[in-house]
């Protein structure tokens, strides 16, 4: 088909931007492939799942249907461990819940001594963020493993920094986007009104982390208070809040 055909398609169904994205991303596409993005357009897949690519913090990441698609919110993340250690020759890094590995991988590629380990429970999710880790060069420095941070007996060691994107929508919640109807549960949605992983997290952390260490934790709208007190009743001492560009505290930061 003609790019202004397959361009006119994808514009009905999903919009002028997802049509730009999905025709630079996809040079040929034939009326069957155009059939089956039409429809998953319609049914409100996200275009980064399409075209199975996401820029996150001025770097490309692959993502699939068994990965979180990296969001803006979350390079509120990179940017506060980025400020605290712009100056430290070789810090090591632990990111649990890894994903597709774009948190660790920004934080390696802006860091240029970080070593780390990008923890995983979800086999599929290792396979993305290993691929990512490959193709941005950083195979000699991070590591992707087999890890679930809601369990605290795994010898991984200790590092300087620790960073976590967790699960913390509640379930039932009807504000979630369409788009994240589309990313796996399982790193969206937390029990006990999406506090779990953070009570976990305050409790397992403290095993892997170095003495003056600091965890960075991505939390929701309006989580701040009772993460606090979930890690200060842990033993951790607060040290500071990061908003995202819309104004939202949406990075905790405290030391152990």
């Amino acid at each position: 088909m003609e790019l202004n055909q397959v361009f006119a398609v994808l514009q009905k169904y999903g919009g002028v931007r997802a049509a730009r994205i999905i025709t630079d991303s996809i040079p040929r596409i034939s009326r069957v492939r155009l059939w089956c993005i039409s429809r998953a357009l319609q049914r409100g897949v996200p275009v980064a799942k399409i075209v199975h690519n996401k820029w996150f913090y001025g770097l490309p990441f692959y993502t699939n249907k068994y990965t979180l698609d990296p969001r803006p919110d979350t390079e509120t993340l990179v940017s506060a461990v980025l400020a605290d250690n712009a100056t430290n020759s070789a810090p090591t890094v632990l990111d649990l819940g890894t994903g597709t590995g774009c948190i660790i991988a920004a934080i390696a590629k802006n860091i240029p001594s970080a070593t780390g380990v990008g923890m995983e429970r979800s086999f599929m999710a290792r396979r993305v963020a290993r691929k990512n880790i490959k193709k941005l060069g950083l195979g000699n420095r991070i590591k992707i493993i087999y890890g679930n941070f809601n369990k605290k007996n795994q010898n991984i060691g200790k590092f300087n920094i620790i960073v976590s994107n967790p699960p913390y929508i509640a379930f039932g919640d009807c504000c979630v986007d369409a788009g994240a109807k589309h990313d796996p549960k399982c790193a969206l949605y937390a029990d006990n009104n999406g506090f779990a992983a953070y009570y976990a997290l305050a409790k397992n952390a403290q095993n892997w982390i170095t003495d003056g260490g600091k965890i960075y934790l991505e939390i929701g709208i309006g989580m701040e208070n009772k993460v606090r007190e979930i890690f200060t009743n842990m033993g951790w001492k607060y040290i500071r809040a990061e908003t995202d560009l819309g104004g939202i505290t949406r990075v905790l930061v405290f030391t152990k």
